[in-house]
């Protein structure tokens, strides 16, 4: 493969920096696949490849020179870089010499479809990105149908959300509504039995019915689940805390309460 060879401070390189370090707008929903297992991630999923960057001398292995060519052949411009210039651009601290920038895939509330016993996980203002990555991990572990997100406050195309998902956040079916109250009306109006994952005057998990469409709201690390959430007769339900600490990670308490679902749904 033979690309043309730009340096640190030619404008593609910038575009990879400013995703990397969140600090310009991402117009174009565009994720940095670095390494191997990501654009294993972005090719099996047939993402578009927006720029491919190559560094012949820290590519070692054939399966890399492999995903390298698949990936340059989608890319819509490619570049060489020095070995100095992929380190810059990579987060990992031994690239494999191959990153691309690449789309996040799209969903759309109006097209989304769901089964009768359809299981969903609501963030409401998560801020951490490596929890909303861990979550989503887990959201494709146990076979969840979507996640939804408002009040957003961290961006899918962060690298550490790609990360801490191990690539699920591009495989996970997710949407976002800009308003709480735009939420619970599209849960609302496909029949959904909504759940609240609070401490206070909370149900055990165990005991709740999880037949039917099922969705799971889970709050930010700080202030918990907003206030719009309470005013619609929601039940709380909560993992039973028997120590001292009172709440648990959210990432933890939403996979112990989203496998409990699942196991229901499917007969465990």
């Amino acid at each position: 493969m033979e690309f043309k060879q730009i340096g640190a401070s030619h404008p593609a390189v910038k575009d990879v920096l400013a995703i990397q370090n969140n600090t310009a707008p991402n117009r174009f929903k565009l994720f940095v696949a670095e390494g191997l297992w990501a654009a294993r991630v972005a090719l099996d999923t047939d993402l578009r490849v927006d720029t491919f960057f190559w560094c012949p001398d820290l590519v070692h292995s054939d399966e890399a020179k492999k995903r390298g060519h698949e990936l340059s052949e989608r890319a819509r411009r490619t570049f060489q870089v020095s070995a100095k210039t992929m380190k810059r651009l990579a987060e990992r601290g031994n690239p494999d010499g191959i990153l691309a920038t690449v789309e996040m895939p799209i969903w759309r509330p109006e097209e989304i479809e769901l089964p009768q016993s359809a299981l969903v996980l609501v963030t409401d203002g998560i801020e951490i990105p490596g929890n909303l990555g861990t979550l989503i991990r887990t959201l494709d572990a146990c076979s969840a149908d979507l996640l939804i997100m408002t009040n957003r406050r961290t961006r899918m195309s962060h690298p550490k959300v790609l990360r801490a998902s191990q690539g699920m956040s591009v495989r996970v079916p997710h949407i976002e509504f800009d308003e709480v109250s735009a939420t619970i009306d599209w849960l609302k109006s496909r029949q959904f039995t909504v759940y609240l994952a609070d401490t206070d005057e909370s149900v055990d998990y165990r005991t709740i019915d999880y037949s039917g469409r099922t969705a799971l709201v889970v709050g930010s690390e700080r202030y918990g689940i907003t206030k719009p959430w309470y005013q619609h007769g929601f039940a709380r339900v909560g993992v039973p805390m028997l120590g001292y600490a009172d709440s648990l990670n959210v990432s933890v308490s939403a996979s112990v309460m989203l496998y409990e679902a699942r196991a229901h749904k499917d007969g465990w």
